[in-house]
């Protein structure tokens, strides 16, 4: 009778152990999907930051372009830039403070674009088209990157306080994360047919 007894409580033992290491393979699976979501994120605004450069050079090339306007875009640019986060940190005060500096950059484009408008030379140019071309692109990659973030996030959250995932979670230091909330500035409306 007690090795009947013996033998079922290491067969639960052995079974809650076989649930706890495939529910924290299954946590780590889902910390990498939102670490691989948040890199996206980093390269398409990087690759906005690229583009900027290219796109202050071509306006600097118009007479009279209004100096303020470029310096603010390069001032936000290189603040954009500047704020770095590790995948392994993703706070709310981070992605605040990561959010707040895109969005810094995101009106100087807006203002530049603005400014634009007044000068008609510079907006026939192909390469200036080419430039807003891809800066519109860009701008669709960061928002279905930043919408596919928080669906890895919004996995994860749910995996990891959900029981008995919750208990396993936190054993292992796996916490809710944070992903990005709406902007107070829309993304910058680039129009080029005026």
């Amino acid at each position: 009778m007690k090795s009947i007894t013996t033998l079922v409580i290491l067969g639960i033992l052995a079974v809650l152990v076989f649930m706890g290491c495939n529910g924290y393979n299954g946590l780590v699976k889902q910390d990498e999907s939102v670490k691989k979501a948040w890199n996206n994120v980093q390269a398409e605004y990087q690759n906005r930051a690229d583009l900027v450069g290219n796109l202050v050079n071509t306006v600097k090339g118009a007479a009279n372009f209004e100096q303020k306007t470029l310096t603010d875009v390069i001032e936000a640019r290189s603040k954009a830039t500047s704020v770095n986060i590790n995948a392994e940190n993703l706070t709310p005060e981070k992605i605040a403070e990561f959010q707040a500096a895109q969005g810094q950059l995101t009106g100087a484009l807006s203002r530049l674009l603005a400014t634009v408008e007044a000068y008609p030379t510079l907006k026939a140019t192909e390469n200036f088209k080419q430039l807003q071309g891809q800066l519109e692109g860009i701008e669709n990659n960061i928002k279905n990157s930043r919408k596919l973030f928080n669906e890895e996030v919004n996995v994860y959250n749910t995996k990891v306080r959900s029981f008995p995932m919750n208990i396993i979670g936190g054993m292992f230091g796996f916490k809710a994360k944070e992903g990005f909330k709406a902007d107070a500035e829309k993304a910058p409306t680039v129009d080029f047919t005026k």
